[in-house]
């Protein structure tokens, strides 16, 4: 196929990658919940599908990668995500255990799939329109994957918001490990601490948002929504800053 451009469609992994990606998951699952609290859940998730939808193909549109629309639409799949996952359990009555268990089978299609058409999994081959489908498909799925998991454990297995947190805080952590120190390739380490950044993230903002009987700090989600959101604002301008820095230092050599 051929590429769409001389640039991945998606940024490097940088810690202001994971930052962002962090933030962004914590930030979508206090959206979702502050909204479906207060409108309408079938018109909230209507609307953020069609959000969704405008965002991800401008994002298909563009010739190369571009940070703020791509974490626009991150944003966005993290908002879609929690409600698809959130609706599964509250409007159809499914188990989390169950929910988590379609999510994990989805993703291991889609990989399977992936990888069977186009020979790898690396982020940095996303540069051509199938190869970006994949790729988003992908991301869709461990949003709504992460948040049916950390409900299962705040929920169903009653650790609750925090615990749940630092849970994920220490699983996250062990892909980099193993990366490093013991020779778990590139590709698997990626994916691994991608798929829990989600419950990671929106463990510790559940924990902010909800009230005290339920175990939280009772900030509300509207608090902790709009804070994520200027955080999310401060660091891709740094990311931005950053990235024009470099393309600078490399037009110079």
């Amino acid at each position: 196929m051929t590429p769409l451009s001389n640039r991945i469609k998606v940024p490097e992994l940088t810690a202001l990658f994971w930052v962002i990606k962090v933030l962004s998951t914590g930030m979508g699952e206090t959206t979702a919940d502050y909204v479906d609290k207060r409108f309408n859940p079938i018109y909230a998730v209507l609307t953020a599908g069609v959000v969704l939808v405008f965002v991800l193909w401008r994002q298909f549109k563009a010739a190369c990668y571009d940070p703020v629309p791509y974490w626009f639409a991150v944003v966005m799949v993290s908002v879609f995500g929690t409600m698809v996952a959130d609706a599964a359990h509250v409007a159809l009555g499914i188990p989390y255990t169950v929910s988590t268990s379609i999510f994990i089978l989805v993703l291991a299609i889609i990989f399977l799939t992936w990888y069977r058409f186009e020979g790898t999994l690396s982020i940095h081959s996303v540069n051509t329109k199938r190869r970006e489908f994949f790729y988003w498909s992908t991301v869709m799925t461990t949003f709504a994957l992460g948040t049916a998991a950390g409900d299962l454990t705040a929920v169903t297995l009653n650790w609750g918001f925090f615990w749940s947190g630092v849970l994920f805080a220490l699983a996250f952590a062990i892909p980099g490990i193993a990366y490093k120190w013991f020779g778990l390739p590139e590709v698997a380490a990626f994916w691994s601490a991608y798929i829990i950044t989600r419950p990671f993230g929106a463990s510790f903002a559940d924990w902010m948002g909800v009230s005290k009987e339920r175990g939280g700090l009772a900030w509300g989600t509207g608090v902790v929504t709009i804070g994520l959101s200027l955080l999310i604002v401060v660091f891709i301008r740094k990311l931005v800053k950053h990235e024009n820095f470099q393309k600078s230092l490399s037009t110079e050599h």
